[in-house]
């Protein structure tokens, strides 16, 4: 039996390329958790758990995840059975209450660990893979319109995006509309336009809001009220032909169920973070498949190691009818992995090799590490 002998956890602050300018907050920054699990015979496991704008977007942030891994997780969990995977899930889920993102980066690493003790792609833990790339979008979040007109120029040109998603929510909604409407004529329909509010519009505001998108040829829009308000997202959903997302409603398979039985959204914007990991998010696209209703890859705009794992399940999916938004890696200064993630013909290609397929550049690890050194901390061990 293949034990787990130790748990070390690190945060890193990696700078954006620009300022991402969210309805509740604007990231120059990103903070990710990465996990380092090593194991009774040697191997080791990688994982990662990030957020969006520290506190400001969820009940977790880069310094909660690490505490509650360090202090209630990782102490559960040393000794254990490495191979078992689900009775790891099944005792993290009795230790600690919600903390989807911190089991997430745990989860992973057992994930990665596992599929390097067999030789496999994480894909082949979950049925194998179906897909070796995937339509990746870009999300336009300078506030500009003029920048982010030229940024989409500049991606389609290169051939690396062809969808874009624009965050919204932060003015007026005739002003977003107009923001949009002004991005869209310029663009043509050589691009897809998305729009995401992150909860930001009162119900009133969104139907005026998904009218005014709907008719400047917008075809989609990400969580605009509350996630709470289930009522209202199903009366956006069944009101207008303009495709309606759950996000931030979506926090594992039990959250799907509840929307799906509303009929509060057309598509799930499923997340491993967010769902509390590669099995729960699993769950979260059998749902959105059961109930007919479409899928789409979200990020928490990870790092490449987390991204390389989001890949390997969404590989496992048939039919992605929307894409994925998995350009976390891009969105930063540095890339963290010996060996980036592709993205190429409007595309994100899934990491080949065994685990969840990519190594960590330690130079970059070393820079990035908040506090210096870029030794990854000890918080469990033998």
């Amino acid at each position: 039996m293949t034990k787990i002998d130790q748990i070390e956890t690190m945060i890193l602050d990696i700078p954006t390329i620009r300022g991402h300018v969210l309805s509740m907050a604007t990231m120059r920054m990103q903070s990710a958790v990465l996990v380092r699990m090593t194991f009774s015979d040697g191997s080791e496991g990688l994982g990662e758990g990030t957020t969006i704008g520290g506190l400001s977007y969820g009940p977790e942030s880069p310094e909660s995840i690490q505490s509650a891994i360090e202090t209630y997780i990782a102490p559960a969990l040393l000794g254990r059975d490495a191979d078992n995977v689900n009775g790891i899930l099944q005792l993290m889920d009795k230790q600690v209450r919600g903390n989807r993102i911190a089991k997430a980066a745990v989860e992973i690493a057992l994930w990665d660990g596992l599929g390097k003790r067999l030789g496999v792609p994480v894909s082949q833990l979950f049925g194998g893979g179906v897909a070796d790339k995937m339509p990746v979008a870009w999300t336009l979040a300078s506030g500009h319109s003029e920048t982010d007109i030229a940024e989409a120029l500049d991606m389609m040109e290169a051939r690396r995006h062809n969808i874009f998603k624009l965050k919204i929510g932060k003015r007026s909604v005739r002003e977003d509309v107009a923001h949009v409407a002004r991005i869209k004529d310029a663009l043509g329909d050589a691009a897809s336009i998305r729009v995401d509010i992150n909860q930001a519009w009162s119900l009133s505001e969104a139907r005026w809001g998904l009218k005014g998108l709907q008719d400047v040829g917008c075809e989609l829009v990400e969580q605009p009220v509350q996630a709470r308000y289930l009522d209202a997202m199903a009366e956006l959903t069944r009101s207008y032909e303009i495709a309606v997302m759950a996000d931030e409603a979506l926090n594992g398979p039990e959250d799907a169920f509840a929307v799906a039985t509303h009929r509060a959204a057309d598509v799930f914007a499923v997340k491993i973070g967010q769902s509390g990991g590669l099995k729960r998010a699993a769950e979260v696209i059998s749902v959105g498949q059961a109930a007919g209703i479409s899928l789409y890859a979200g990020t928490m705009l990870e790092t490449g190691l987390s991204t390389a794992a989001a890949l390997q399940i969404f590989s496992t999916v048939e039919t992605l009818q929307w894409g994925t938004e998995l350009f976390g890696p891009l969105l930063l200064t540095e890339d963290i992995l010996a060996d980036p993630i592709i993205y190429r013909d409007f595309c994100v290609e899934v990491p080949q090799g065994p685990g969840i397929g990519i190594s960590l550049d330690p130079d970059k690890i070393k820079f990035f590490c908040r506090g210096g050194g870029g030794r990854l901390q000890t918080v469990a061990g033998a």
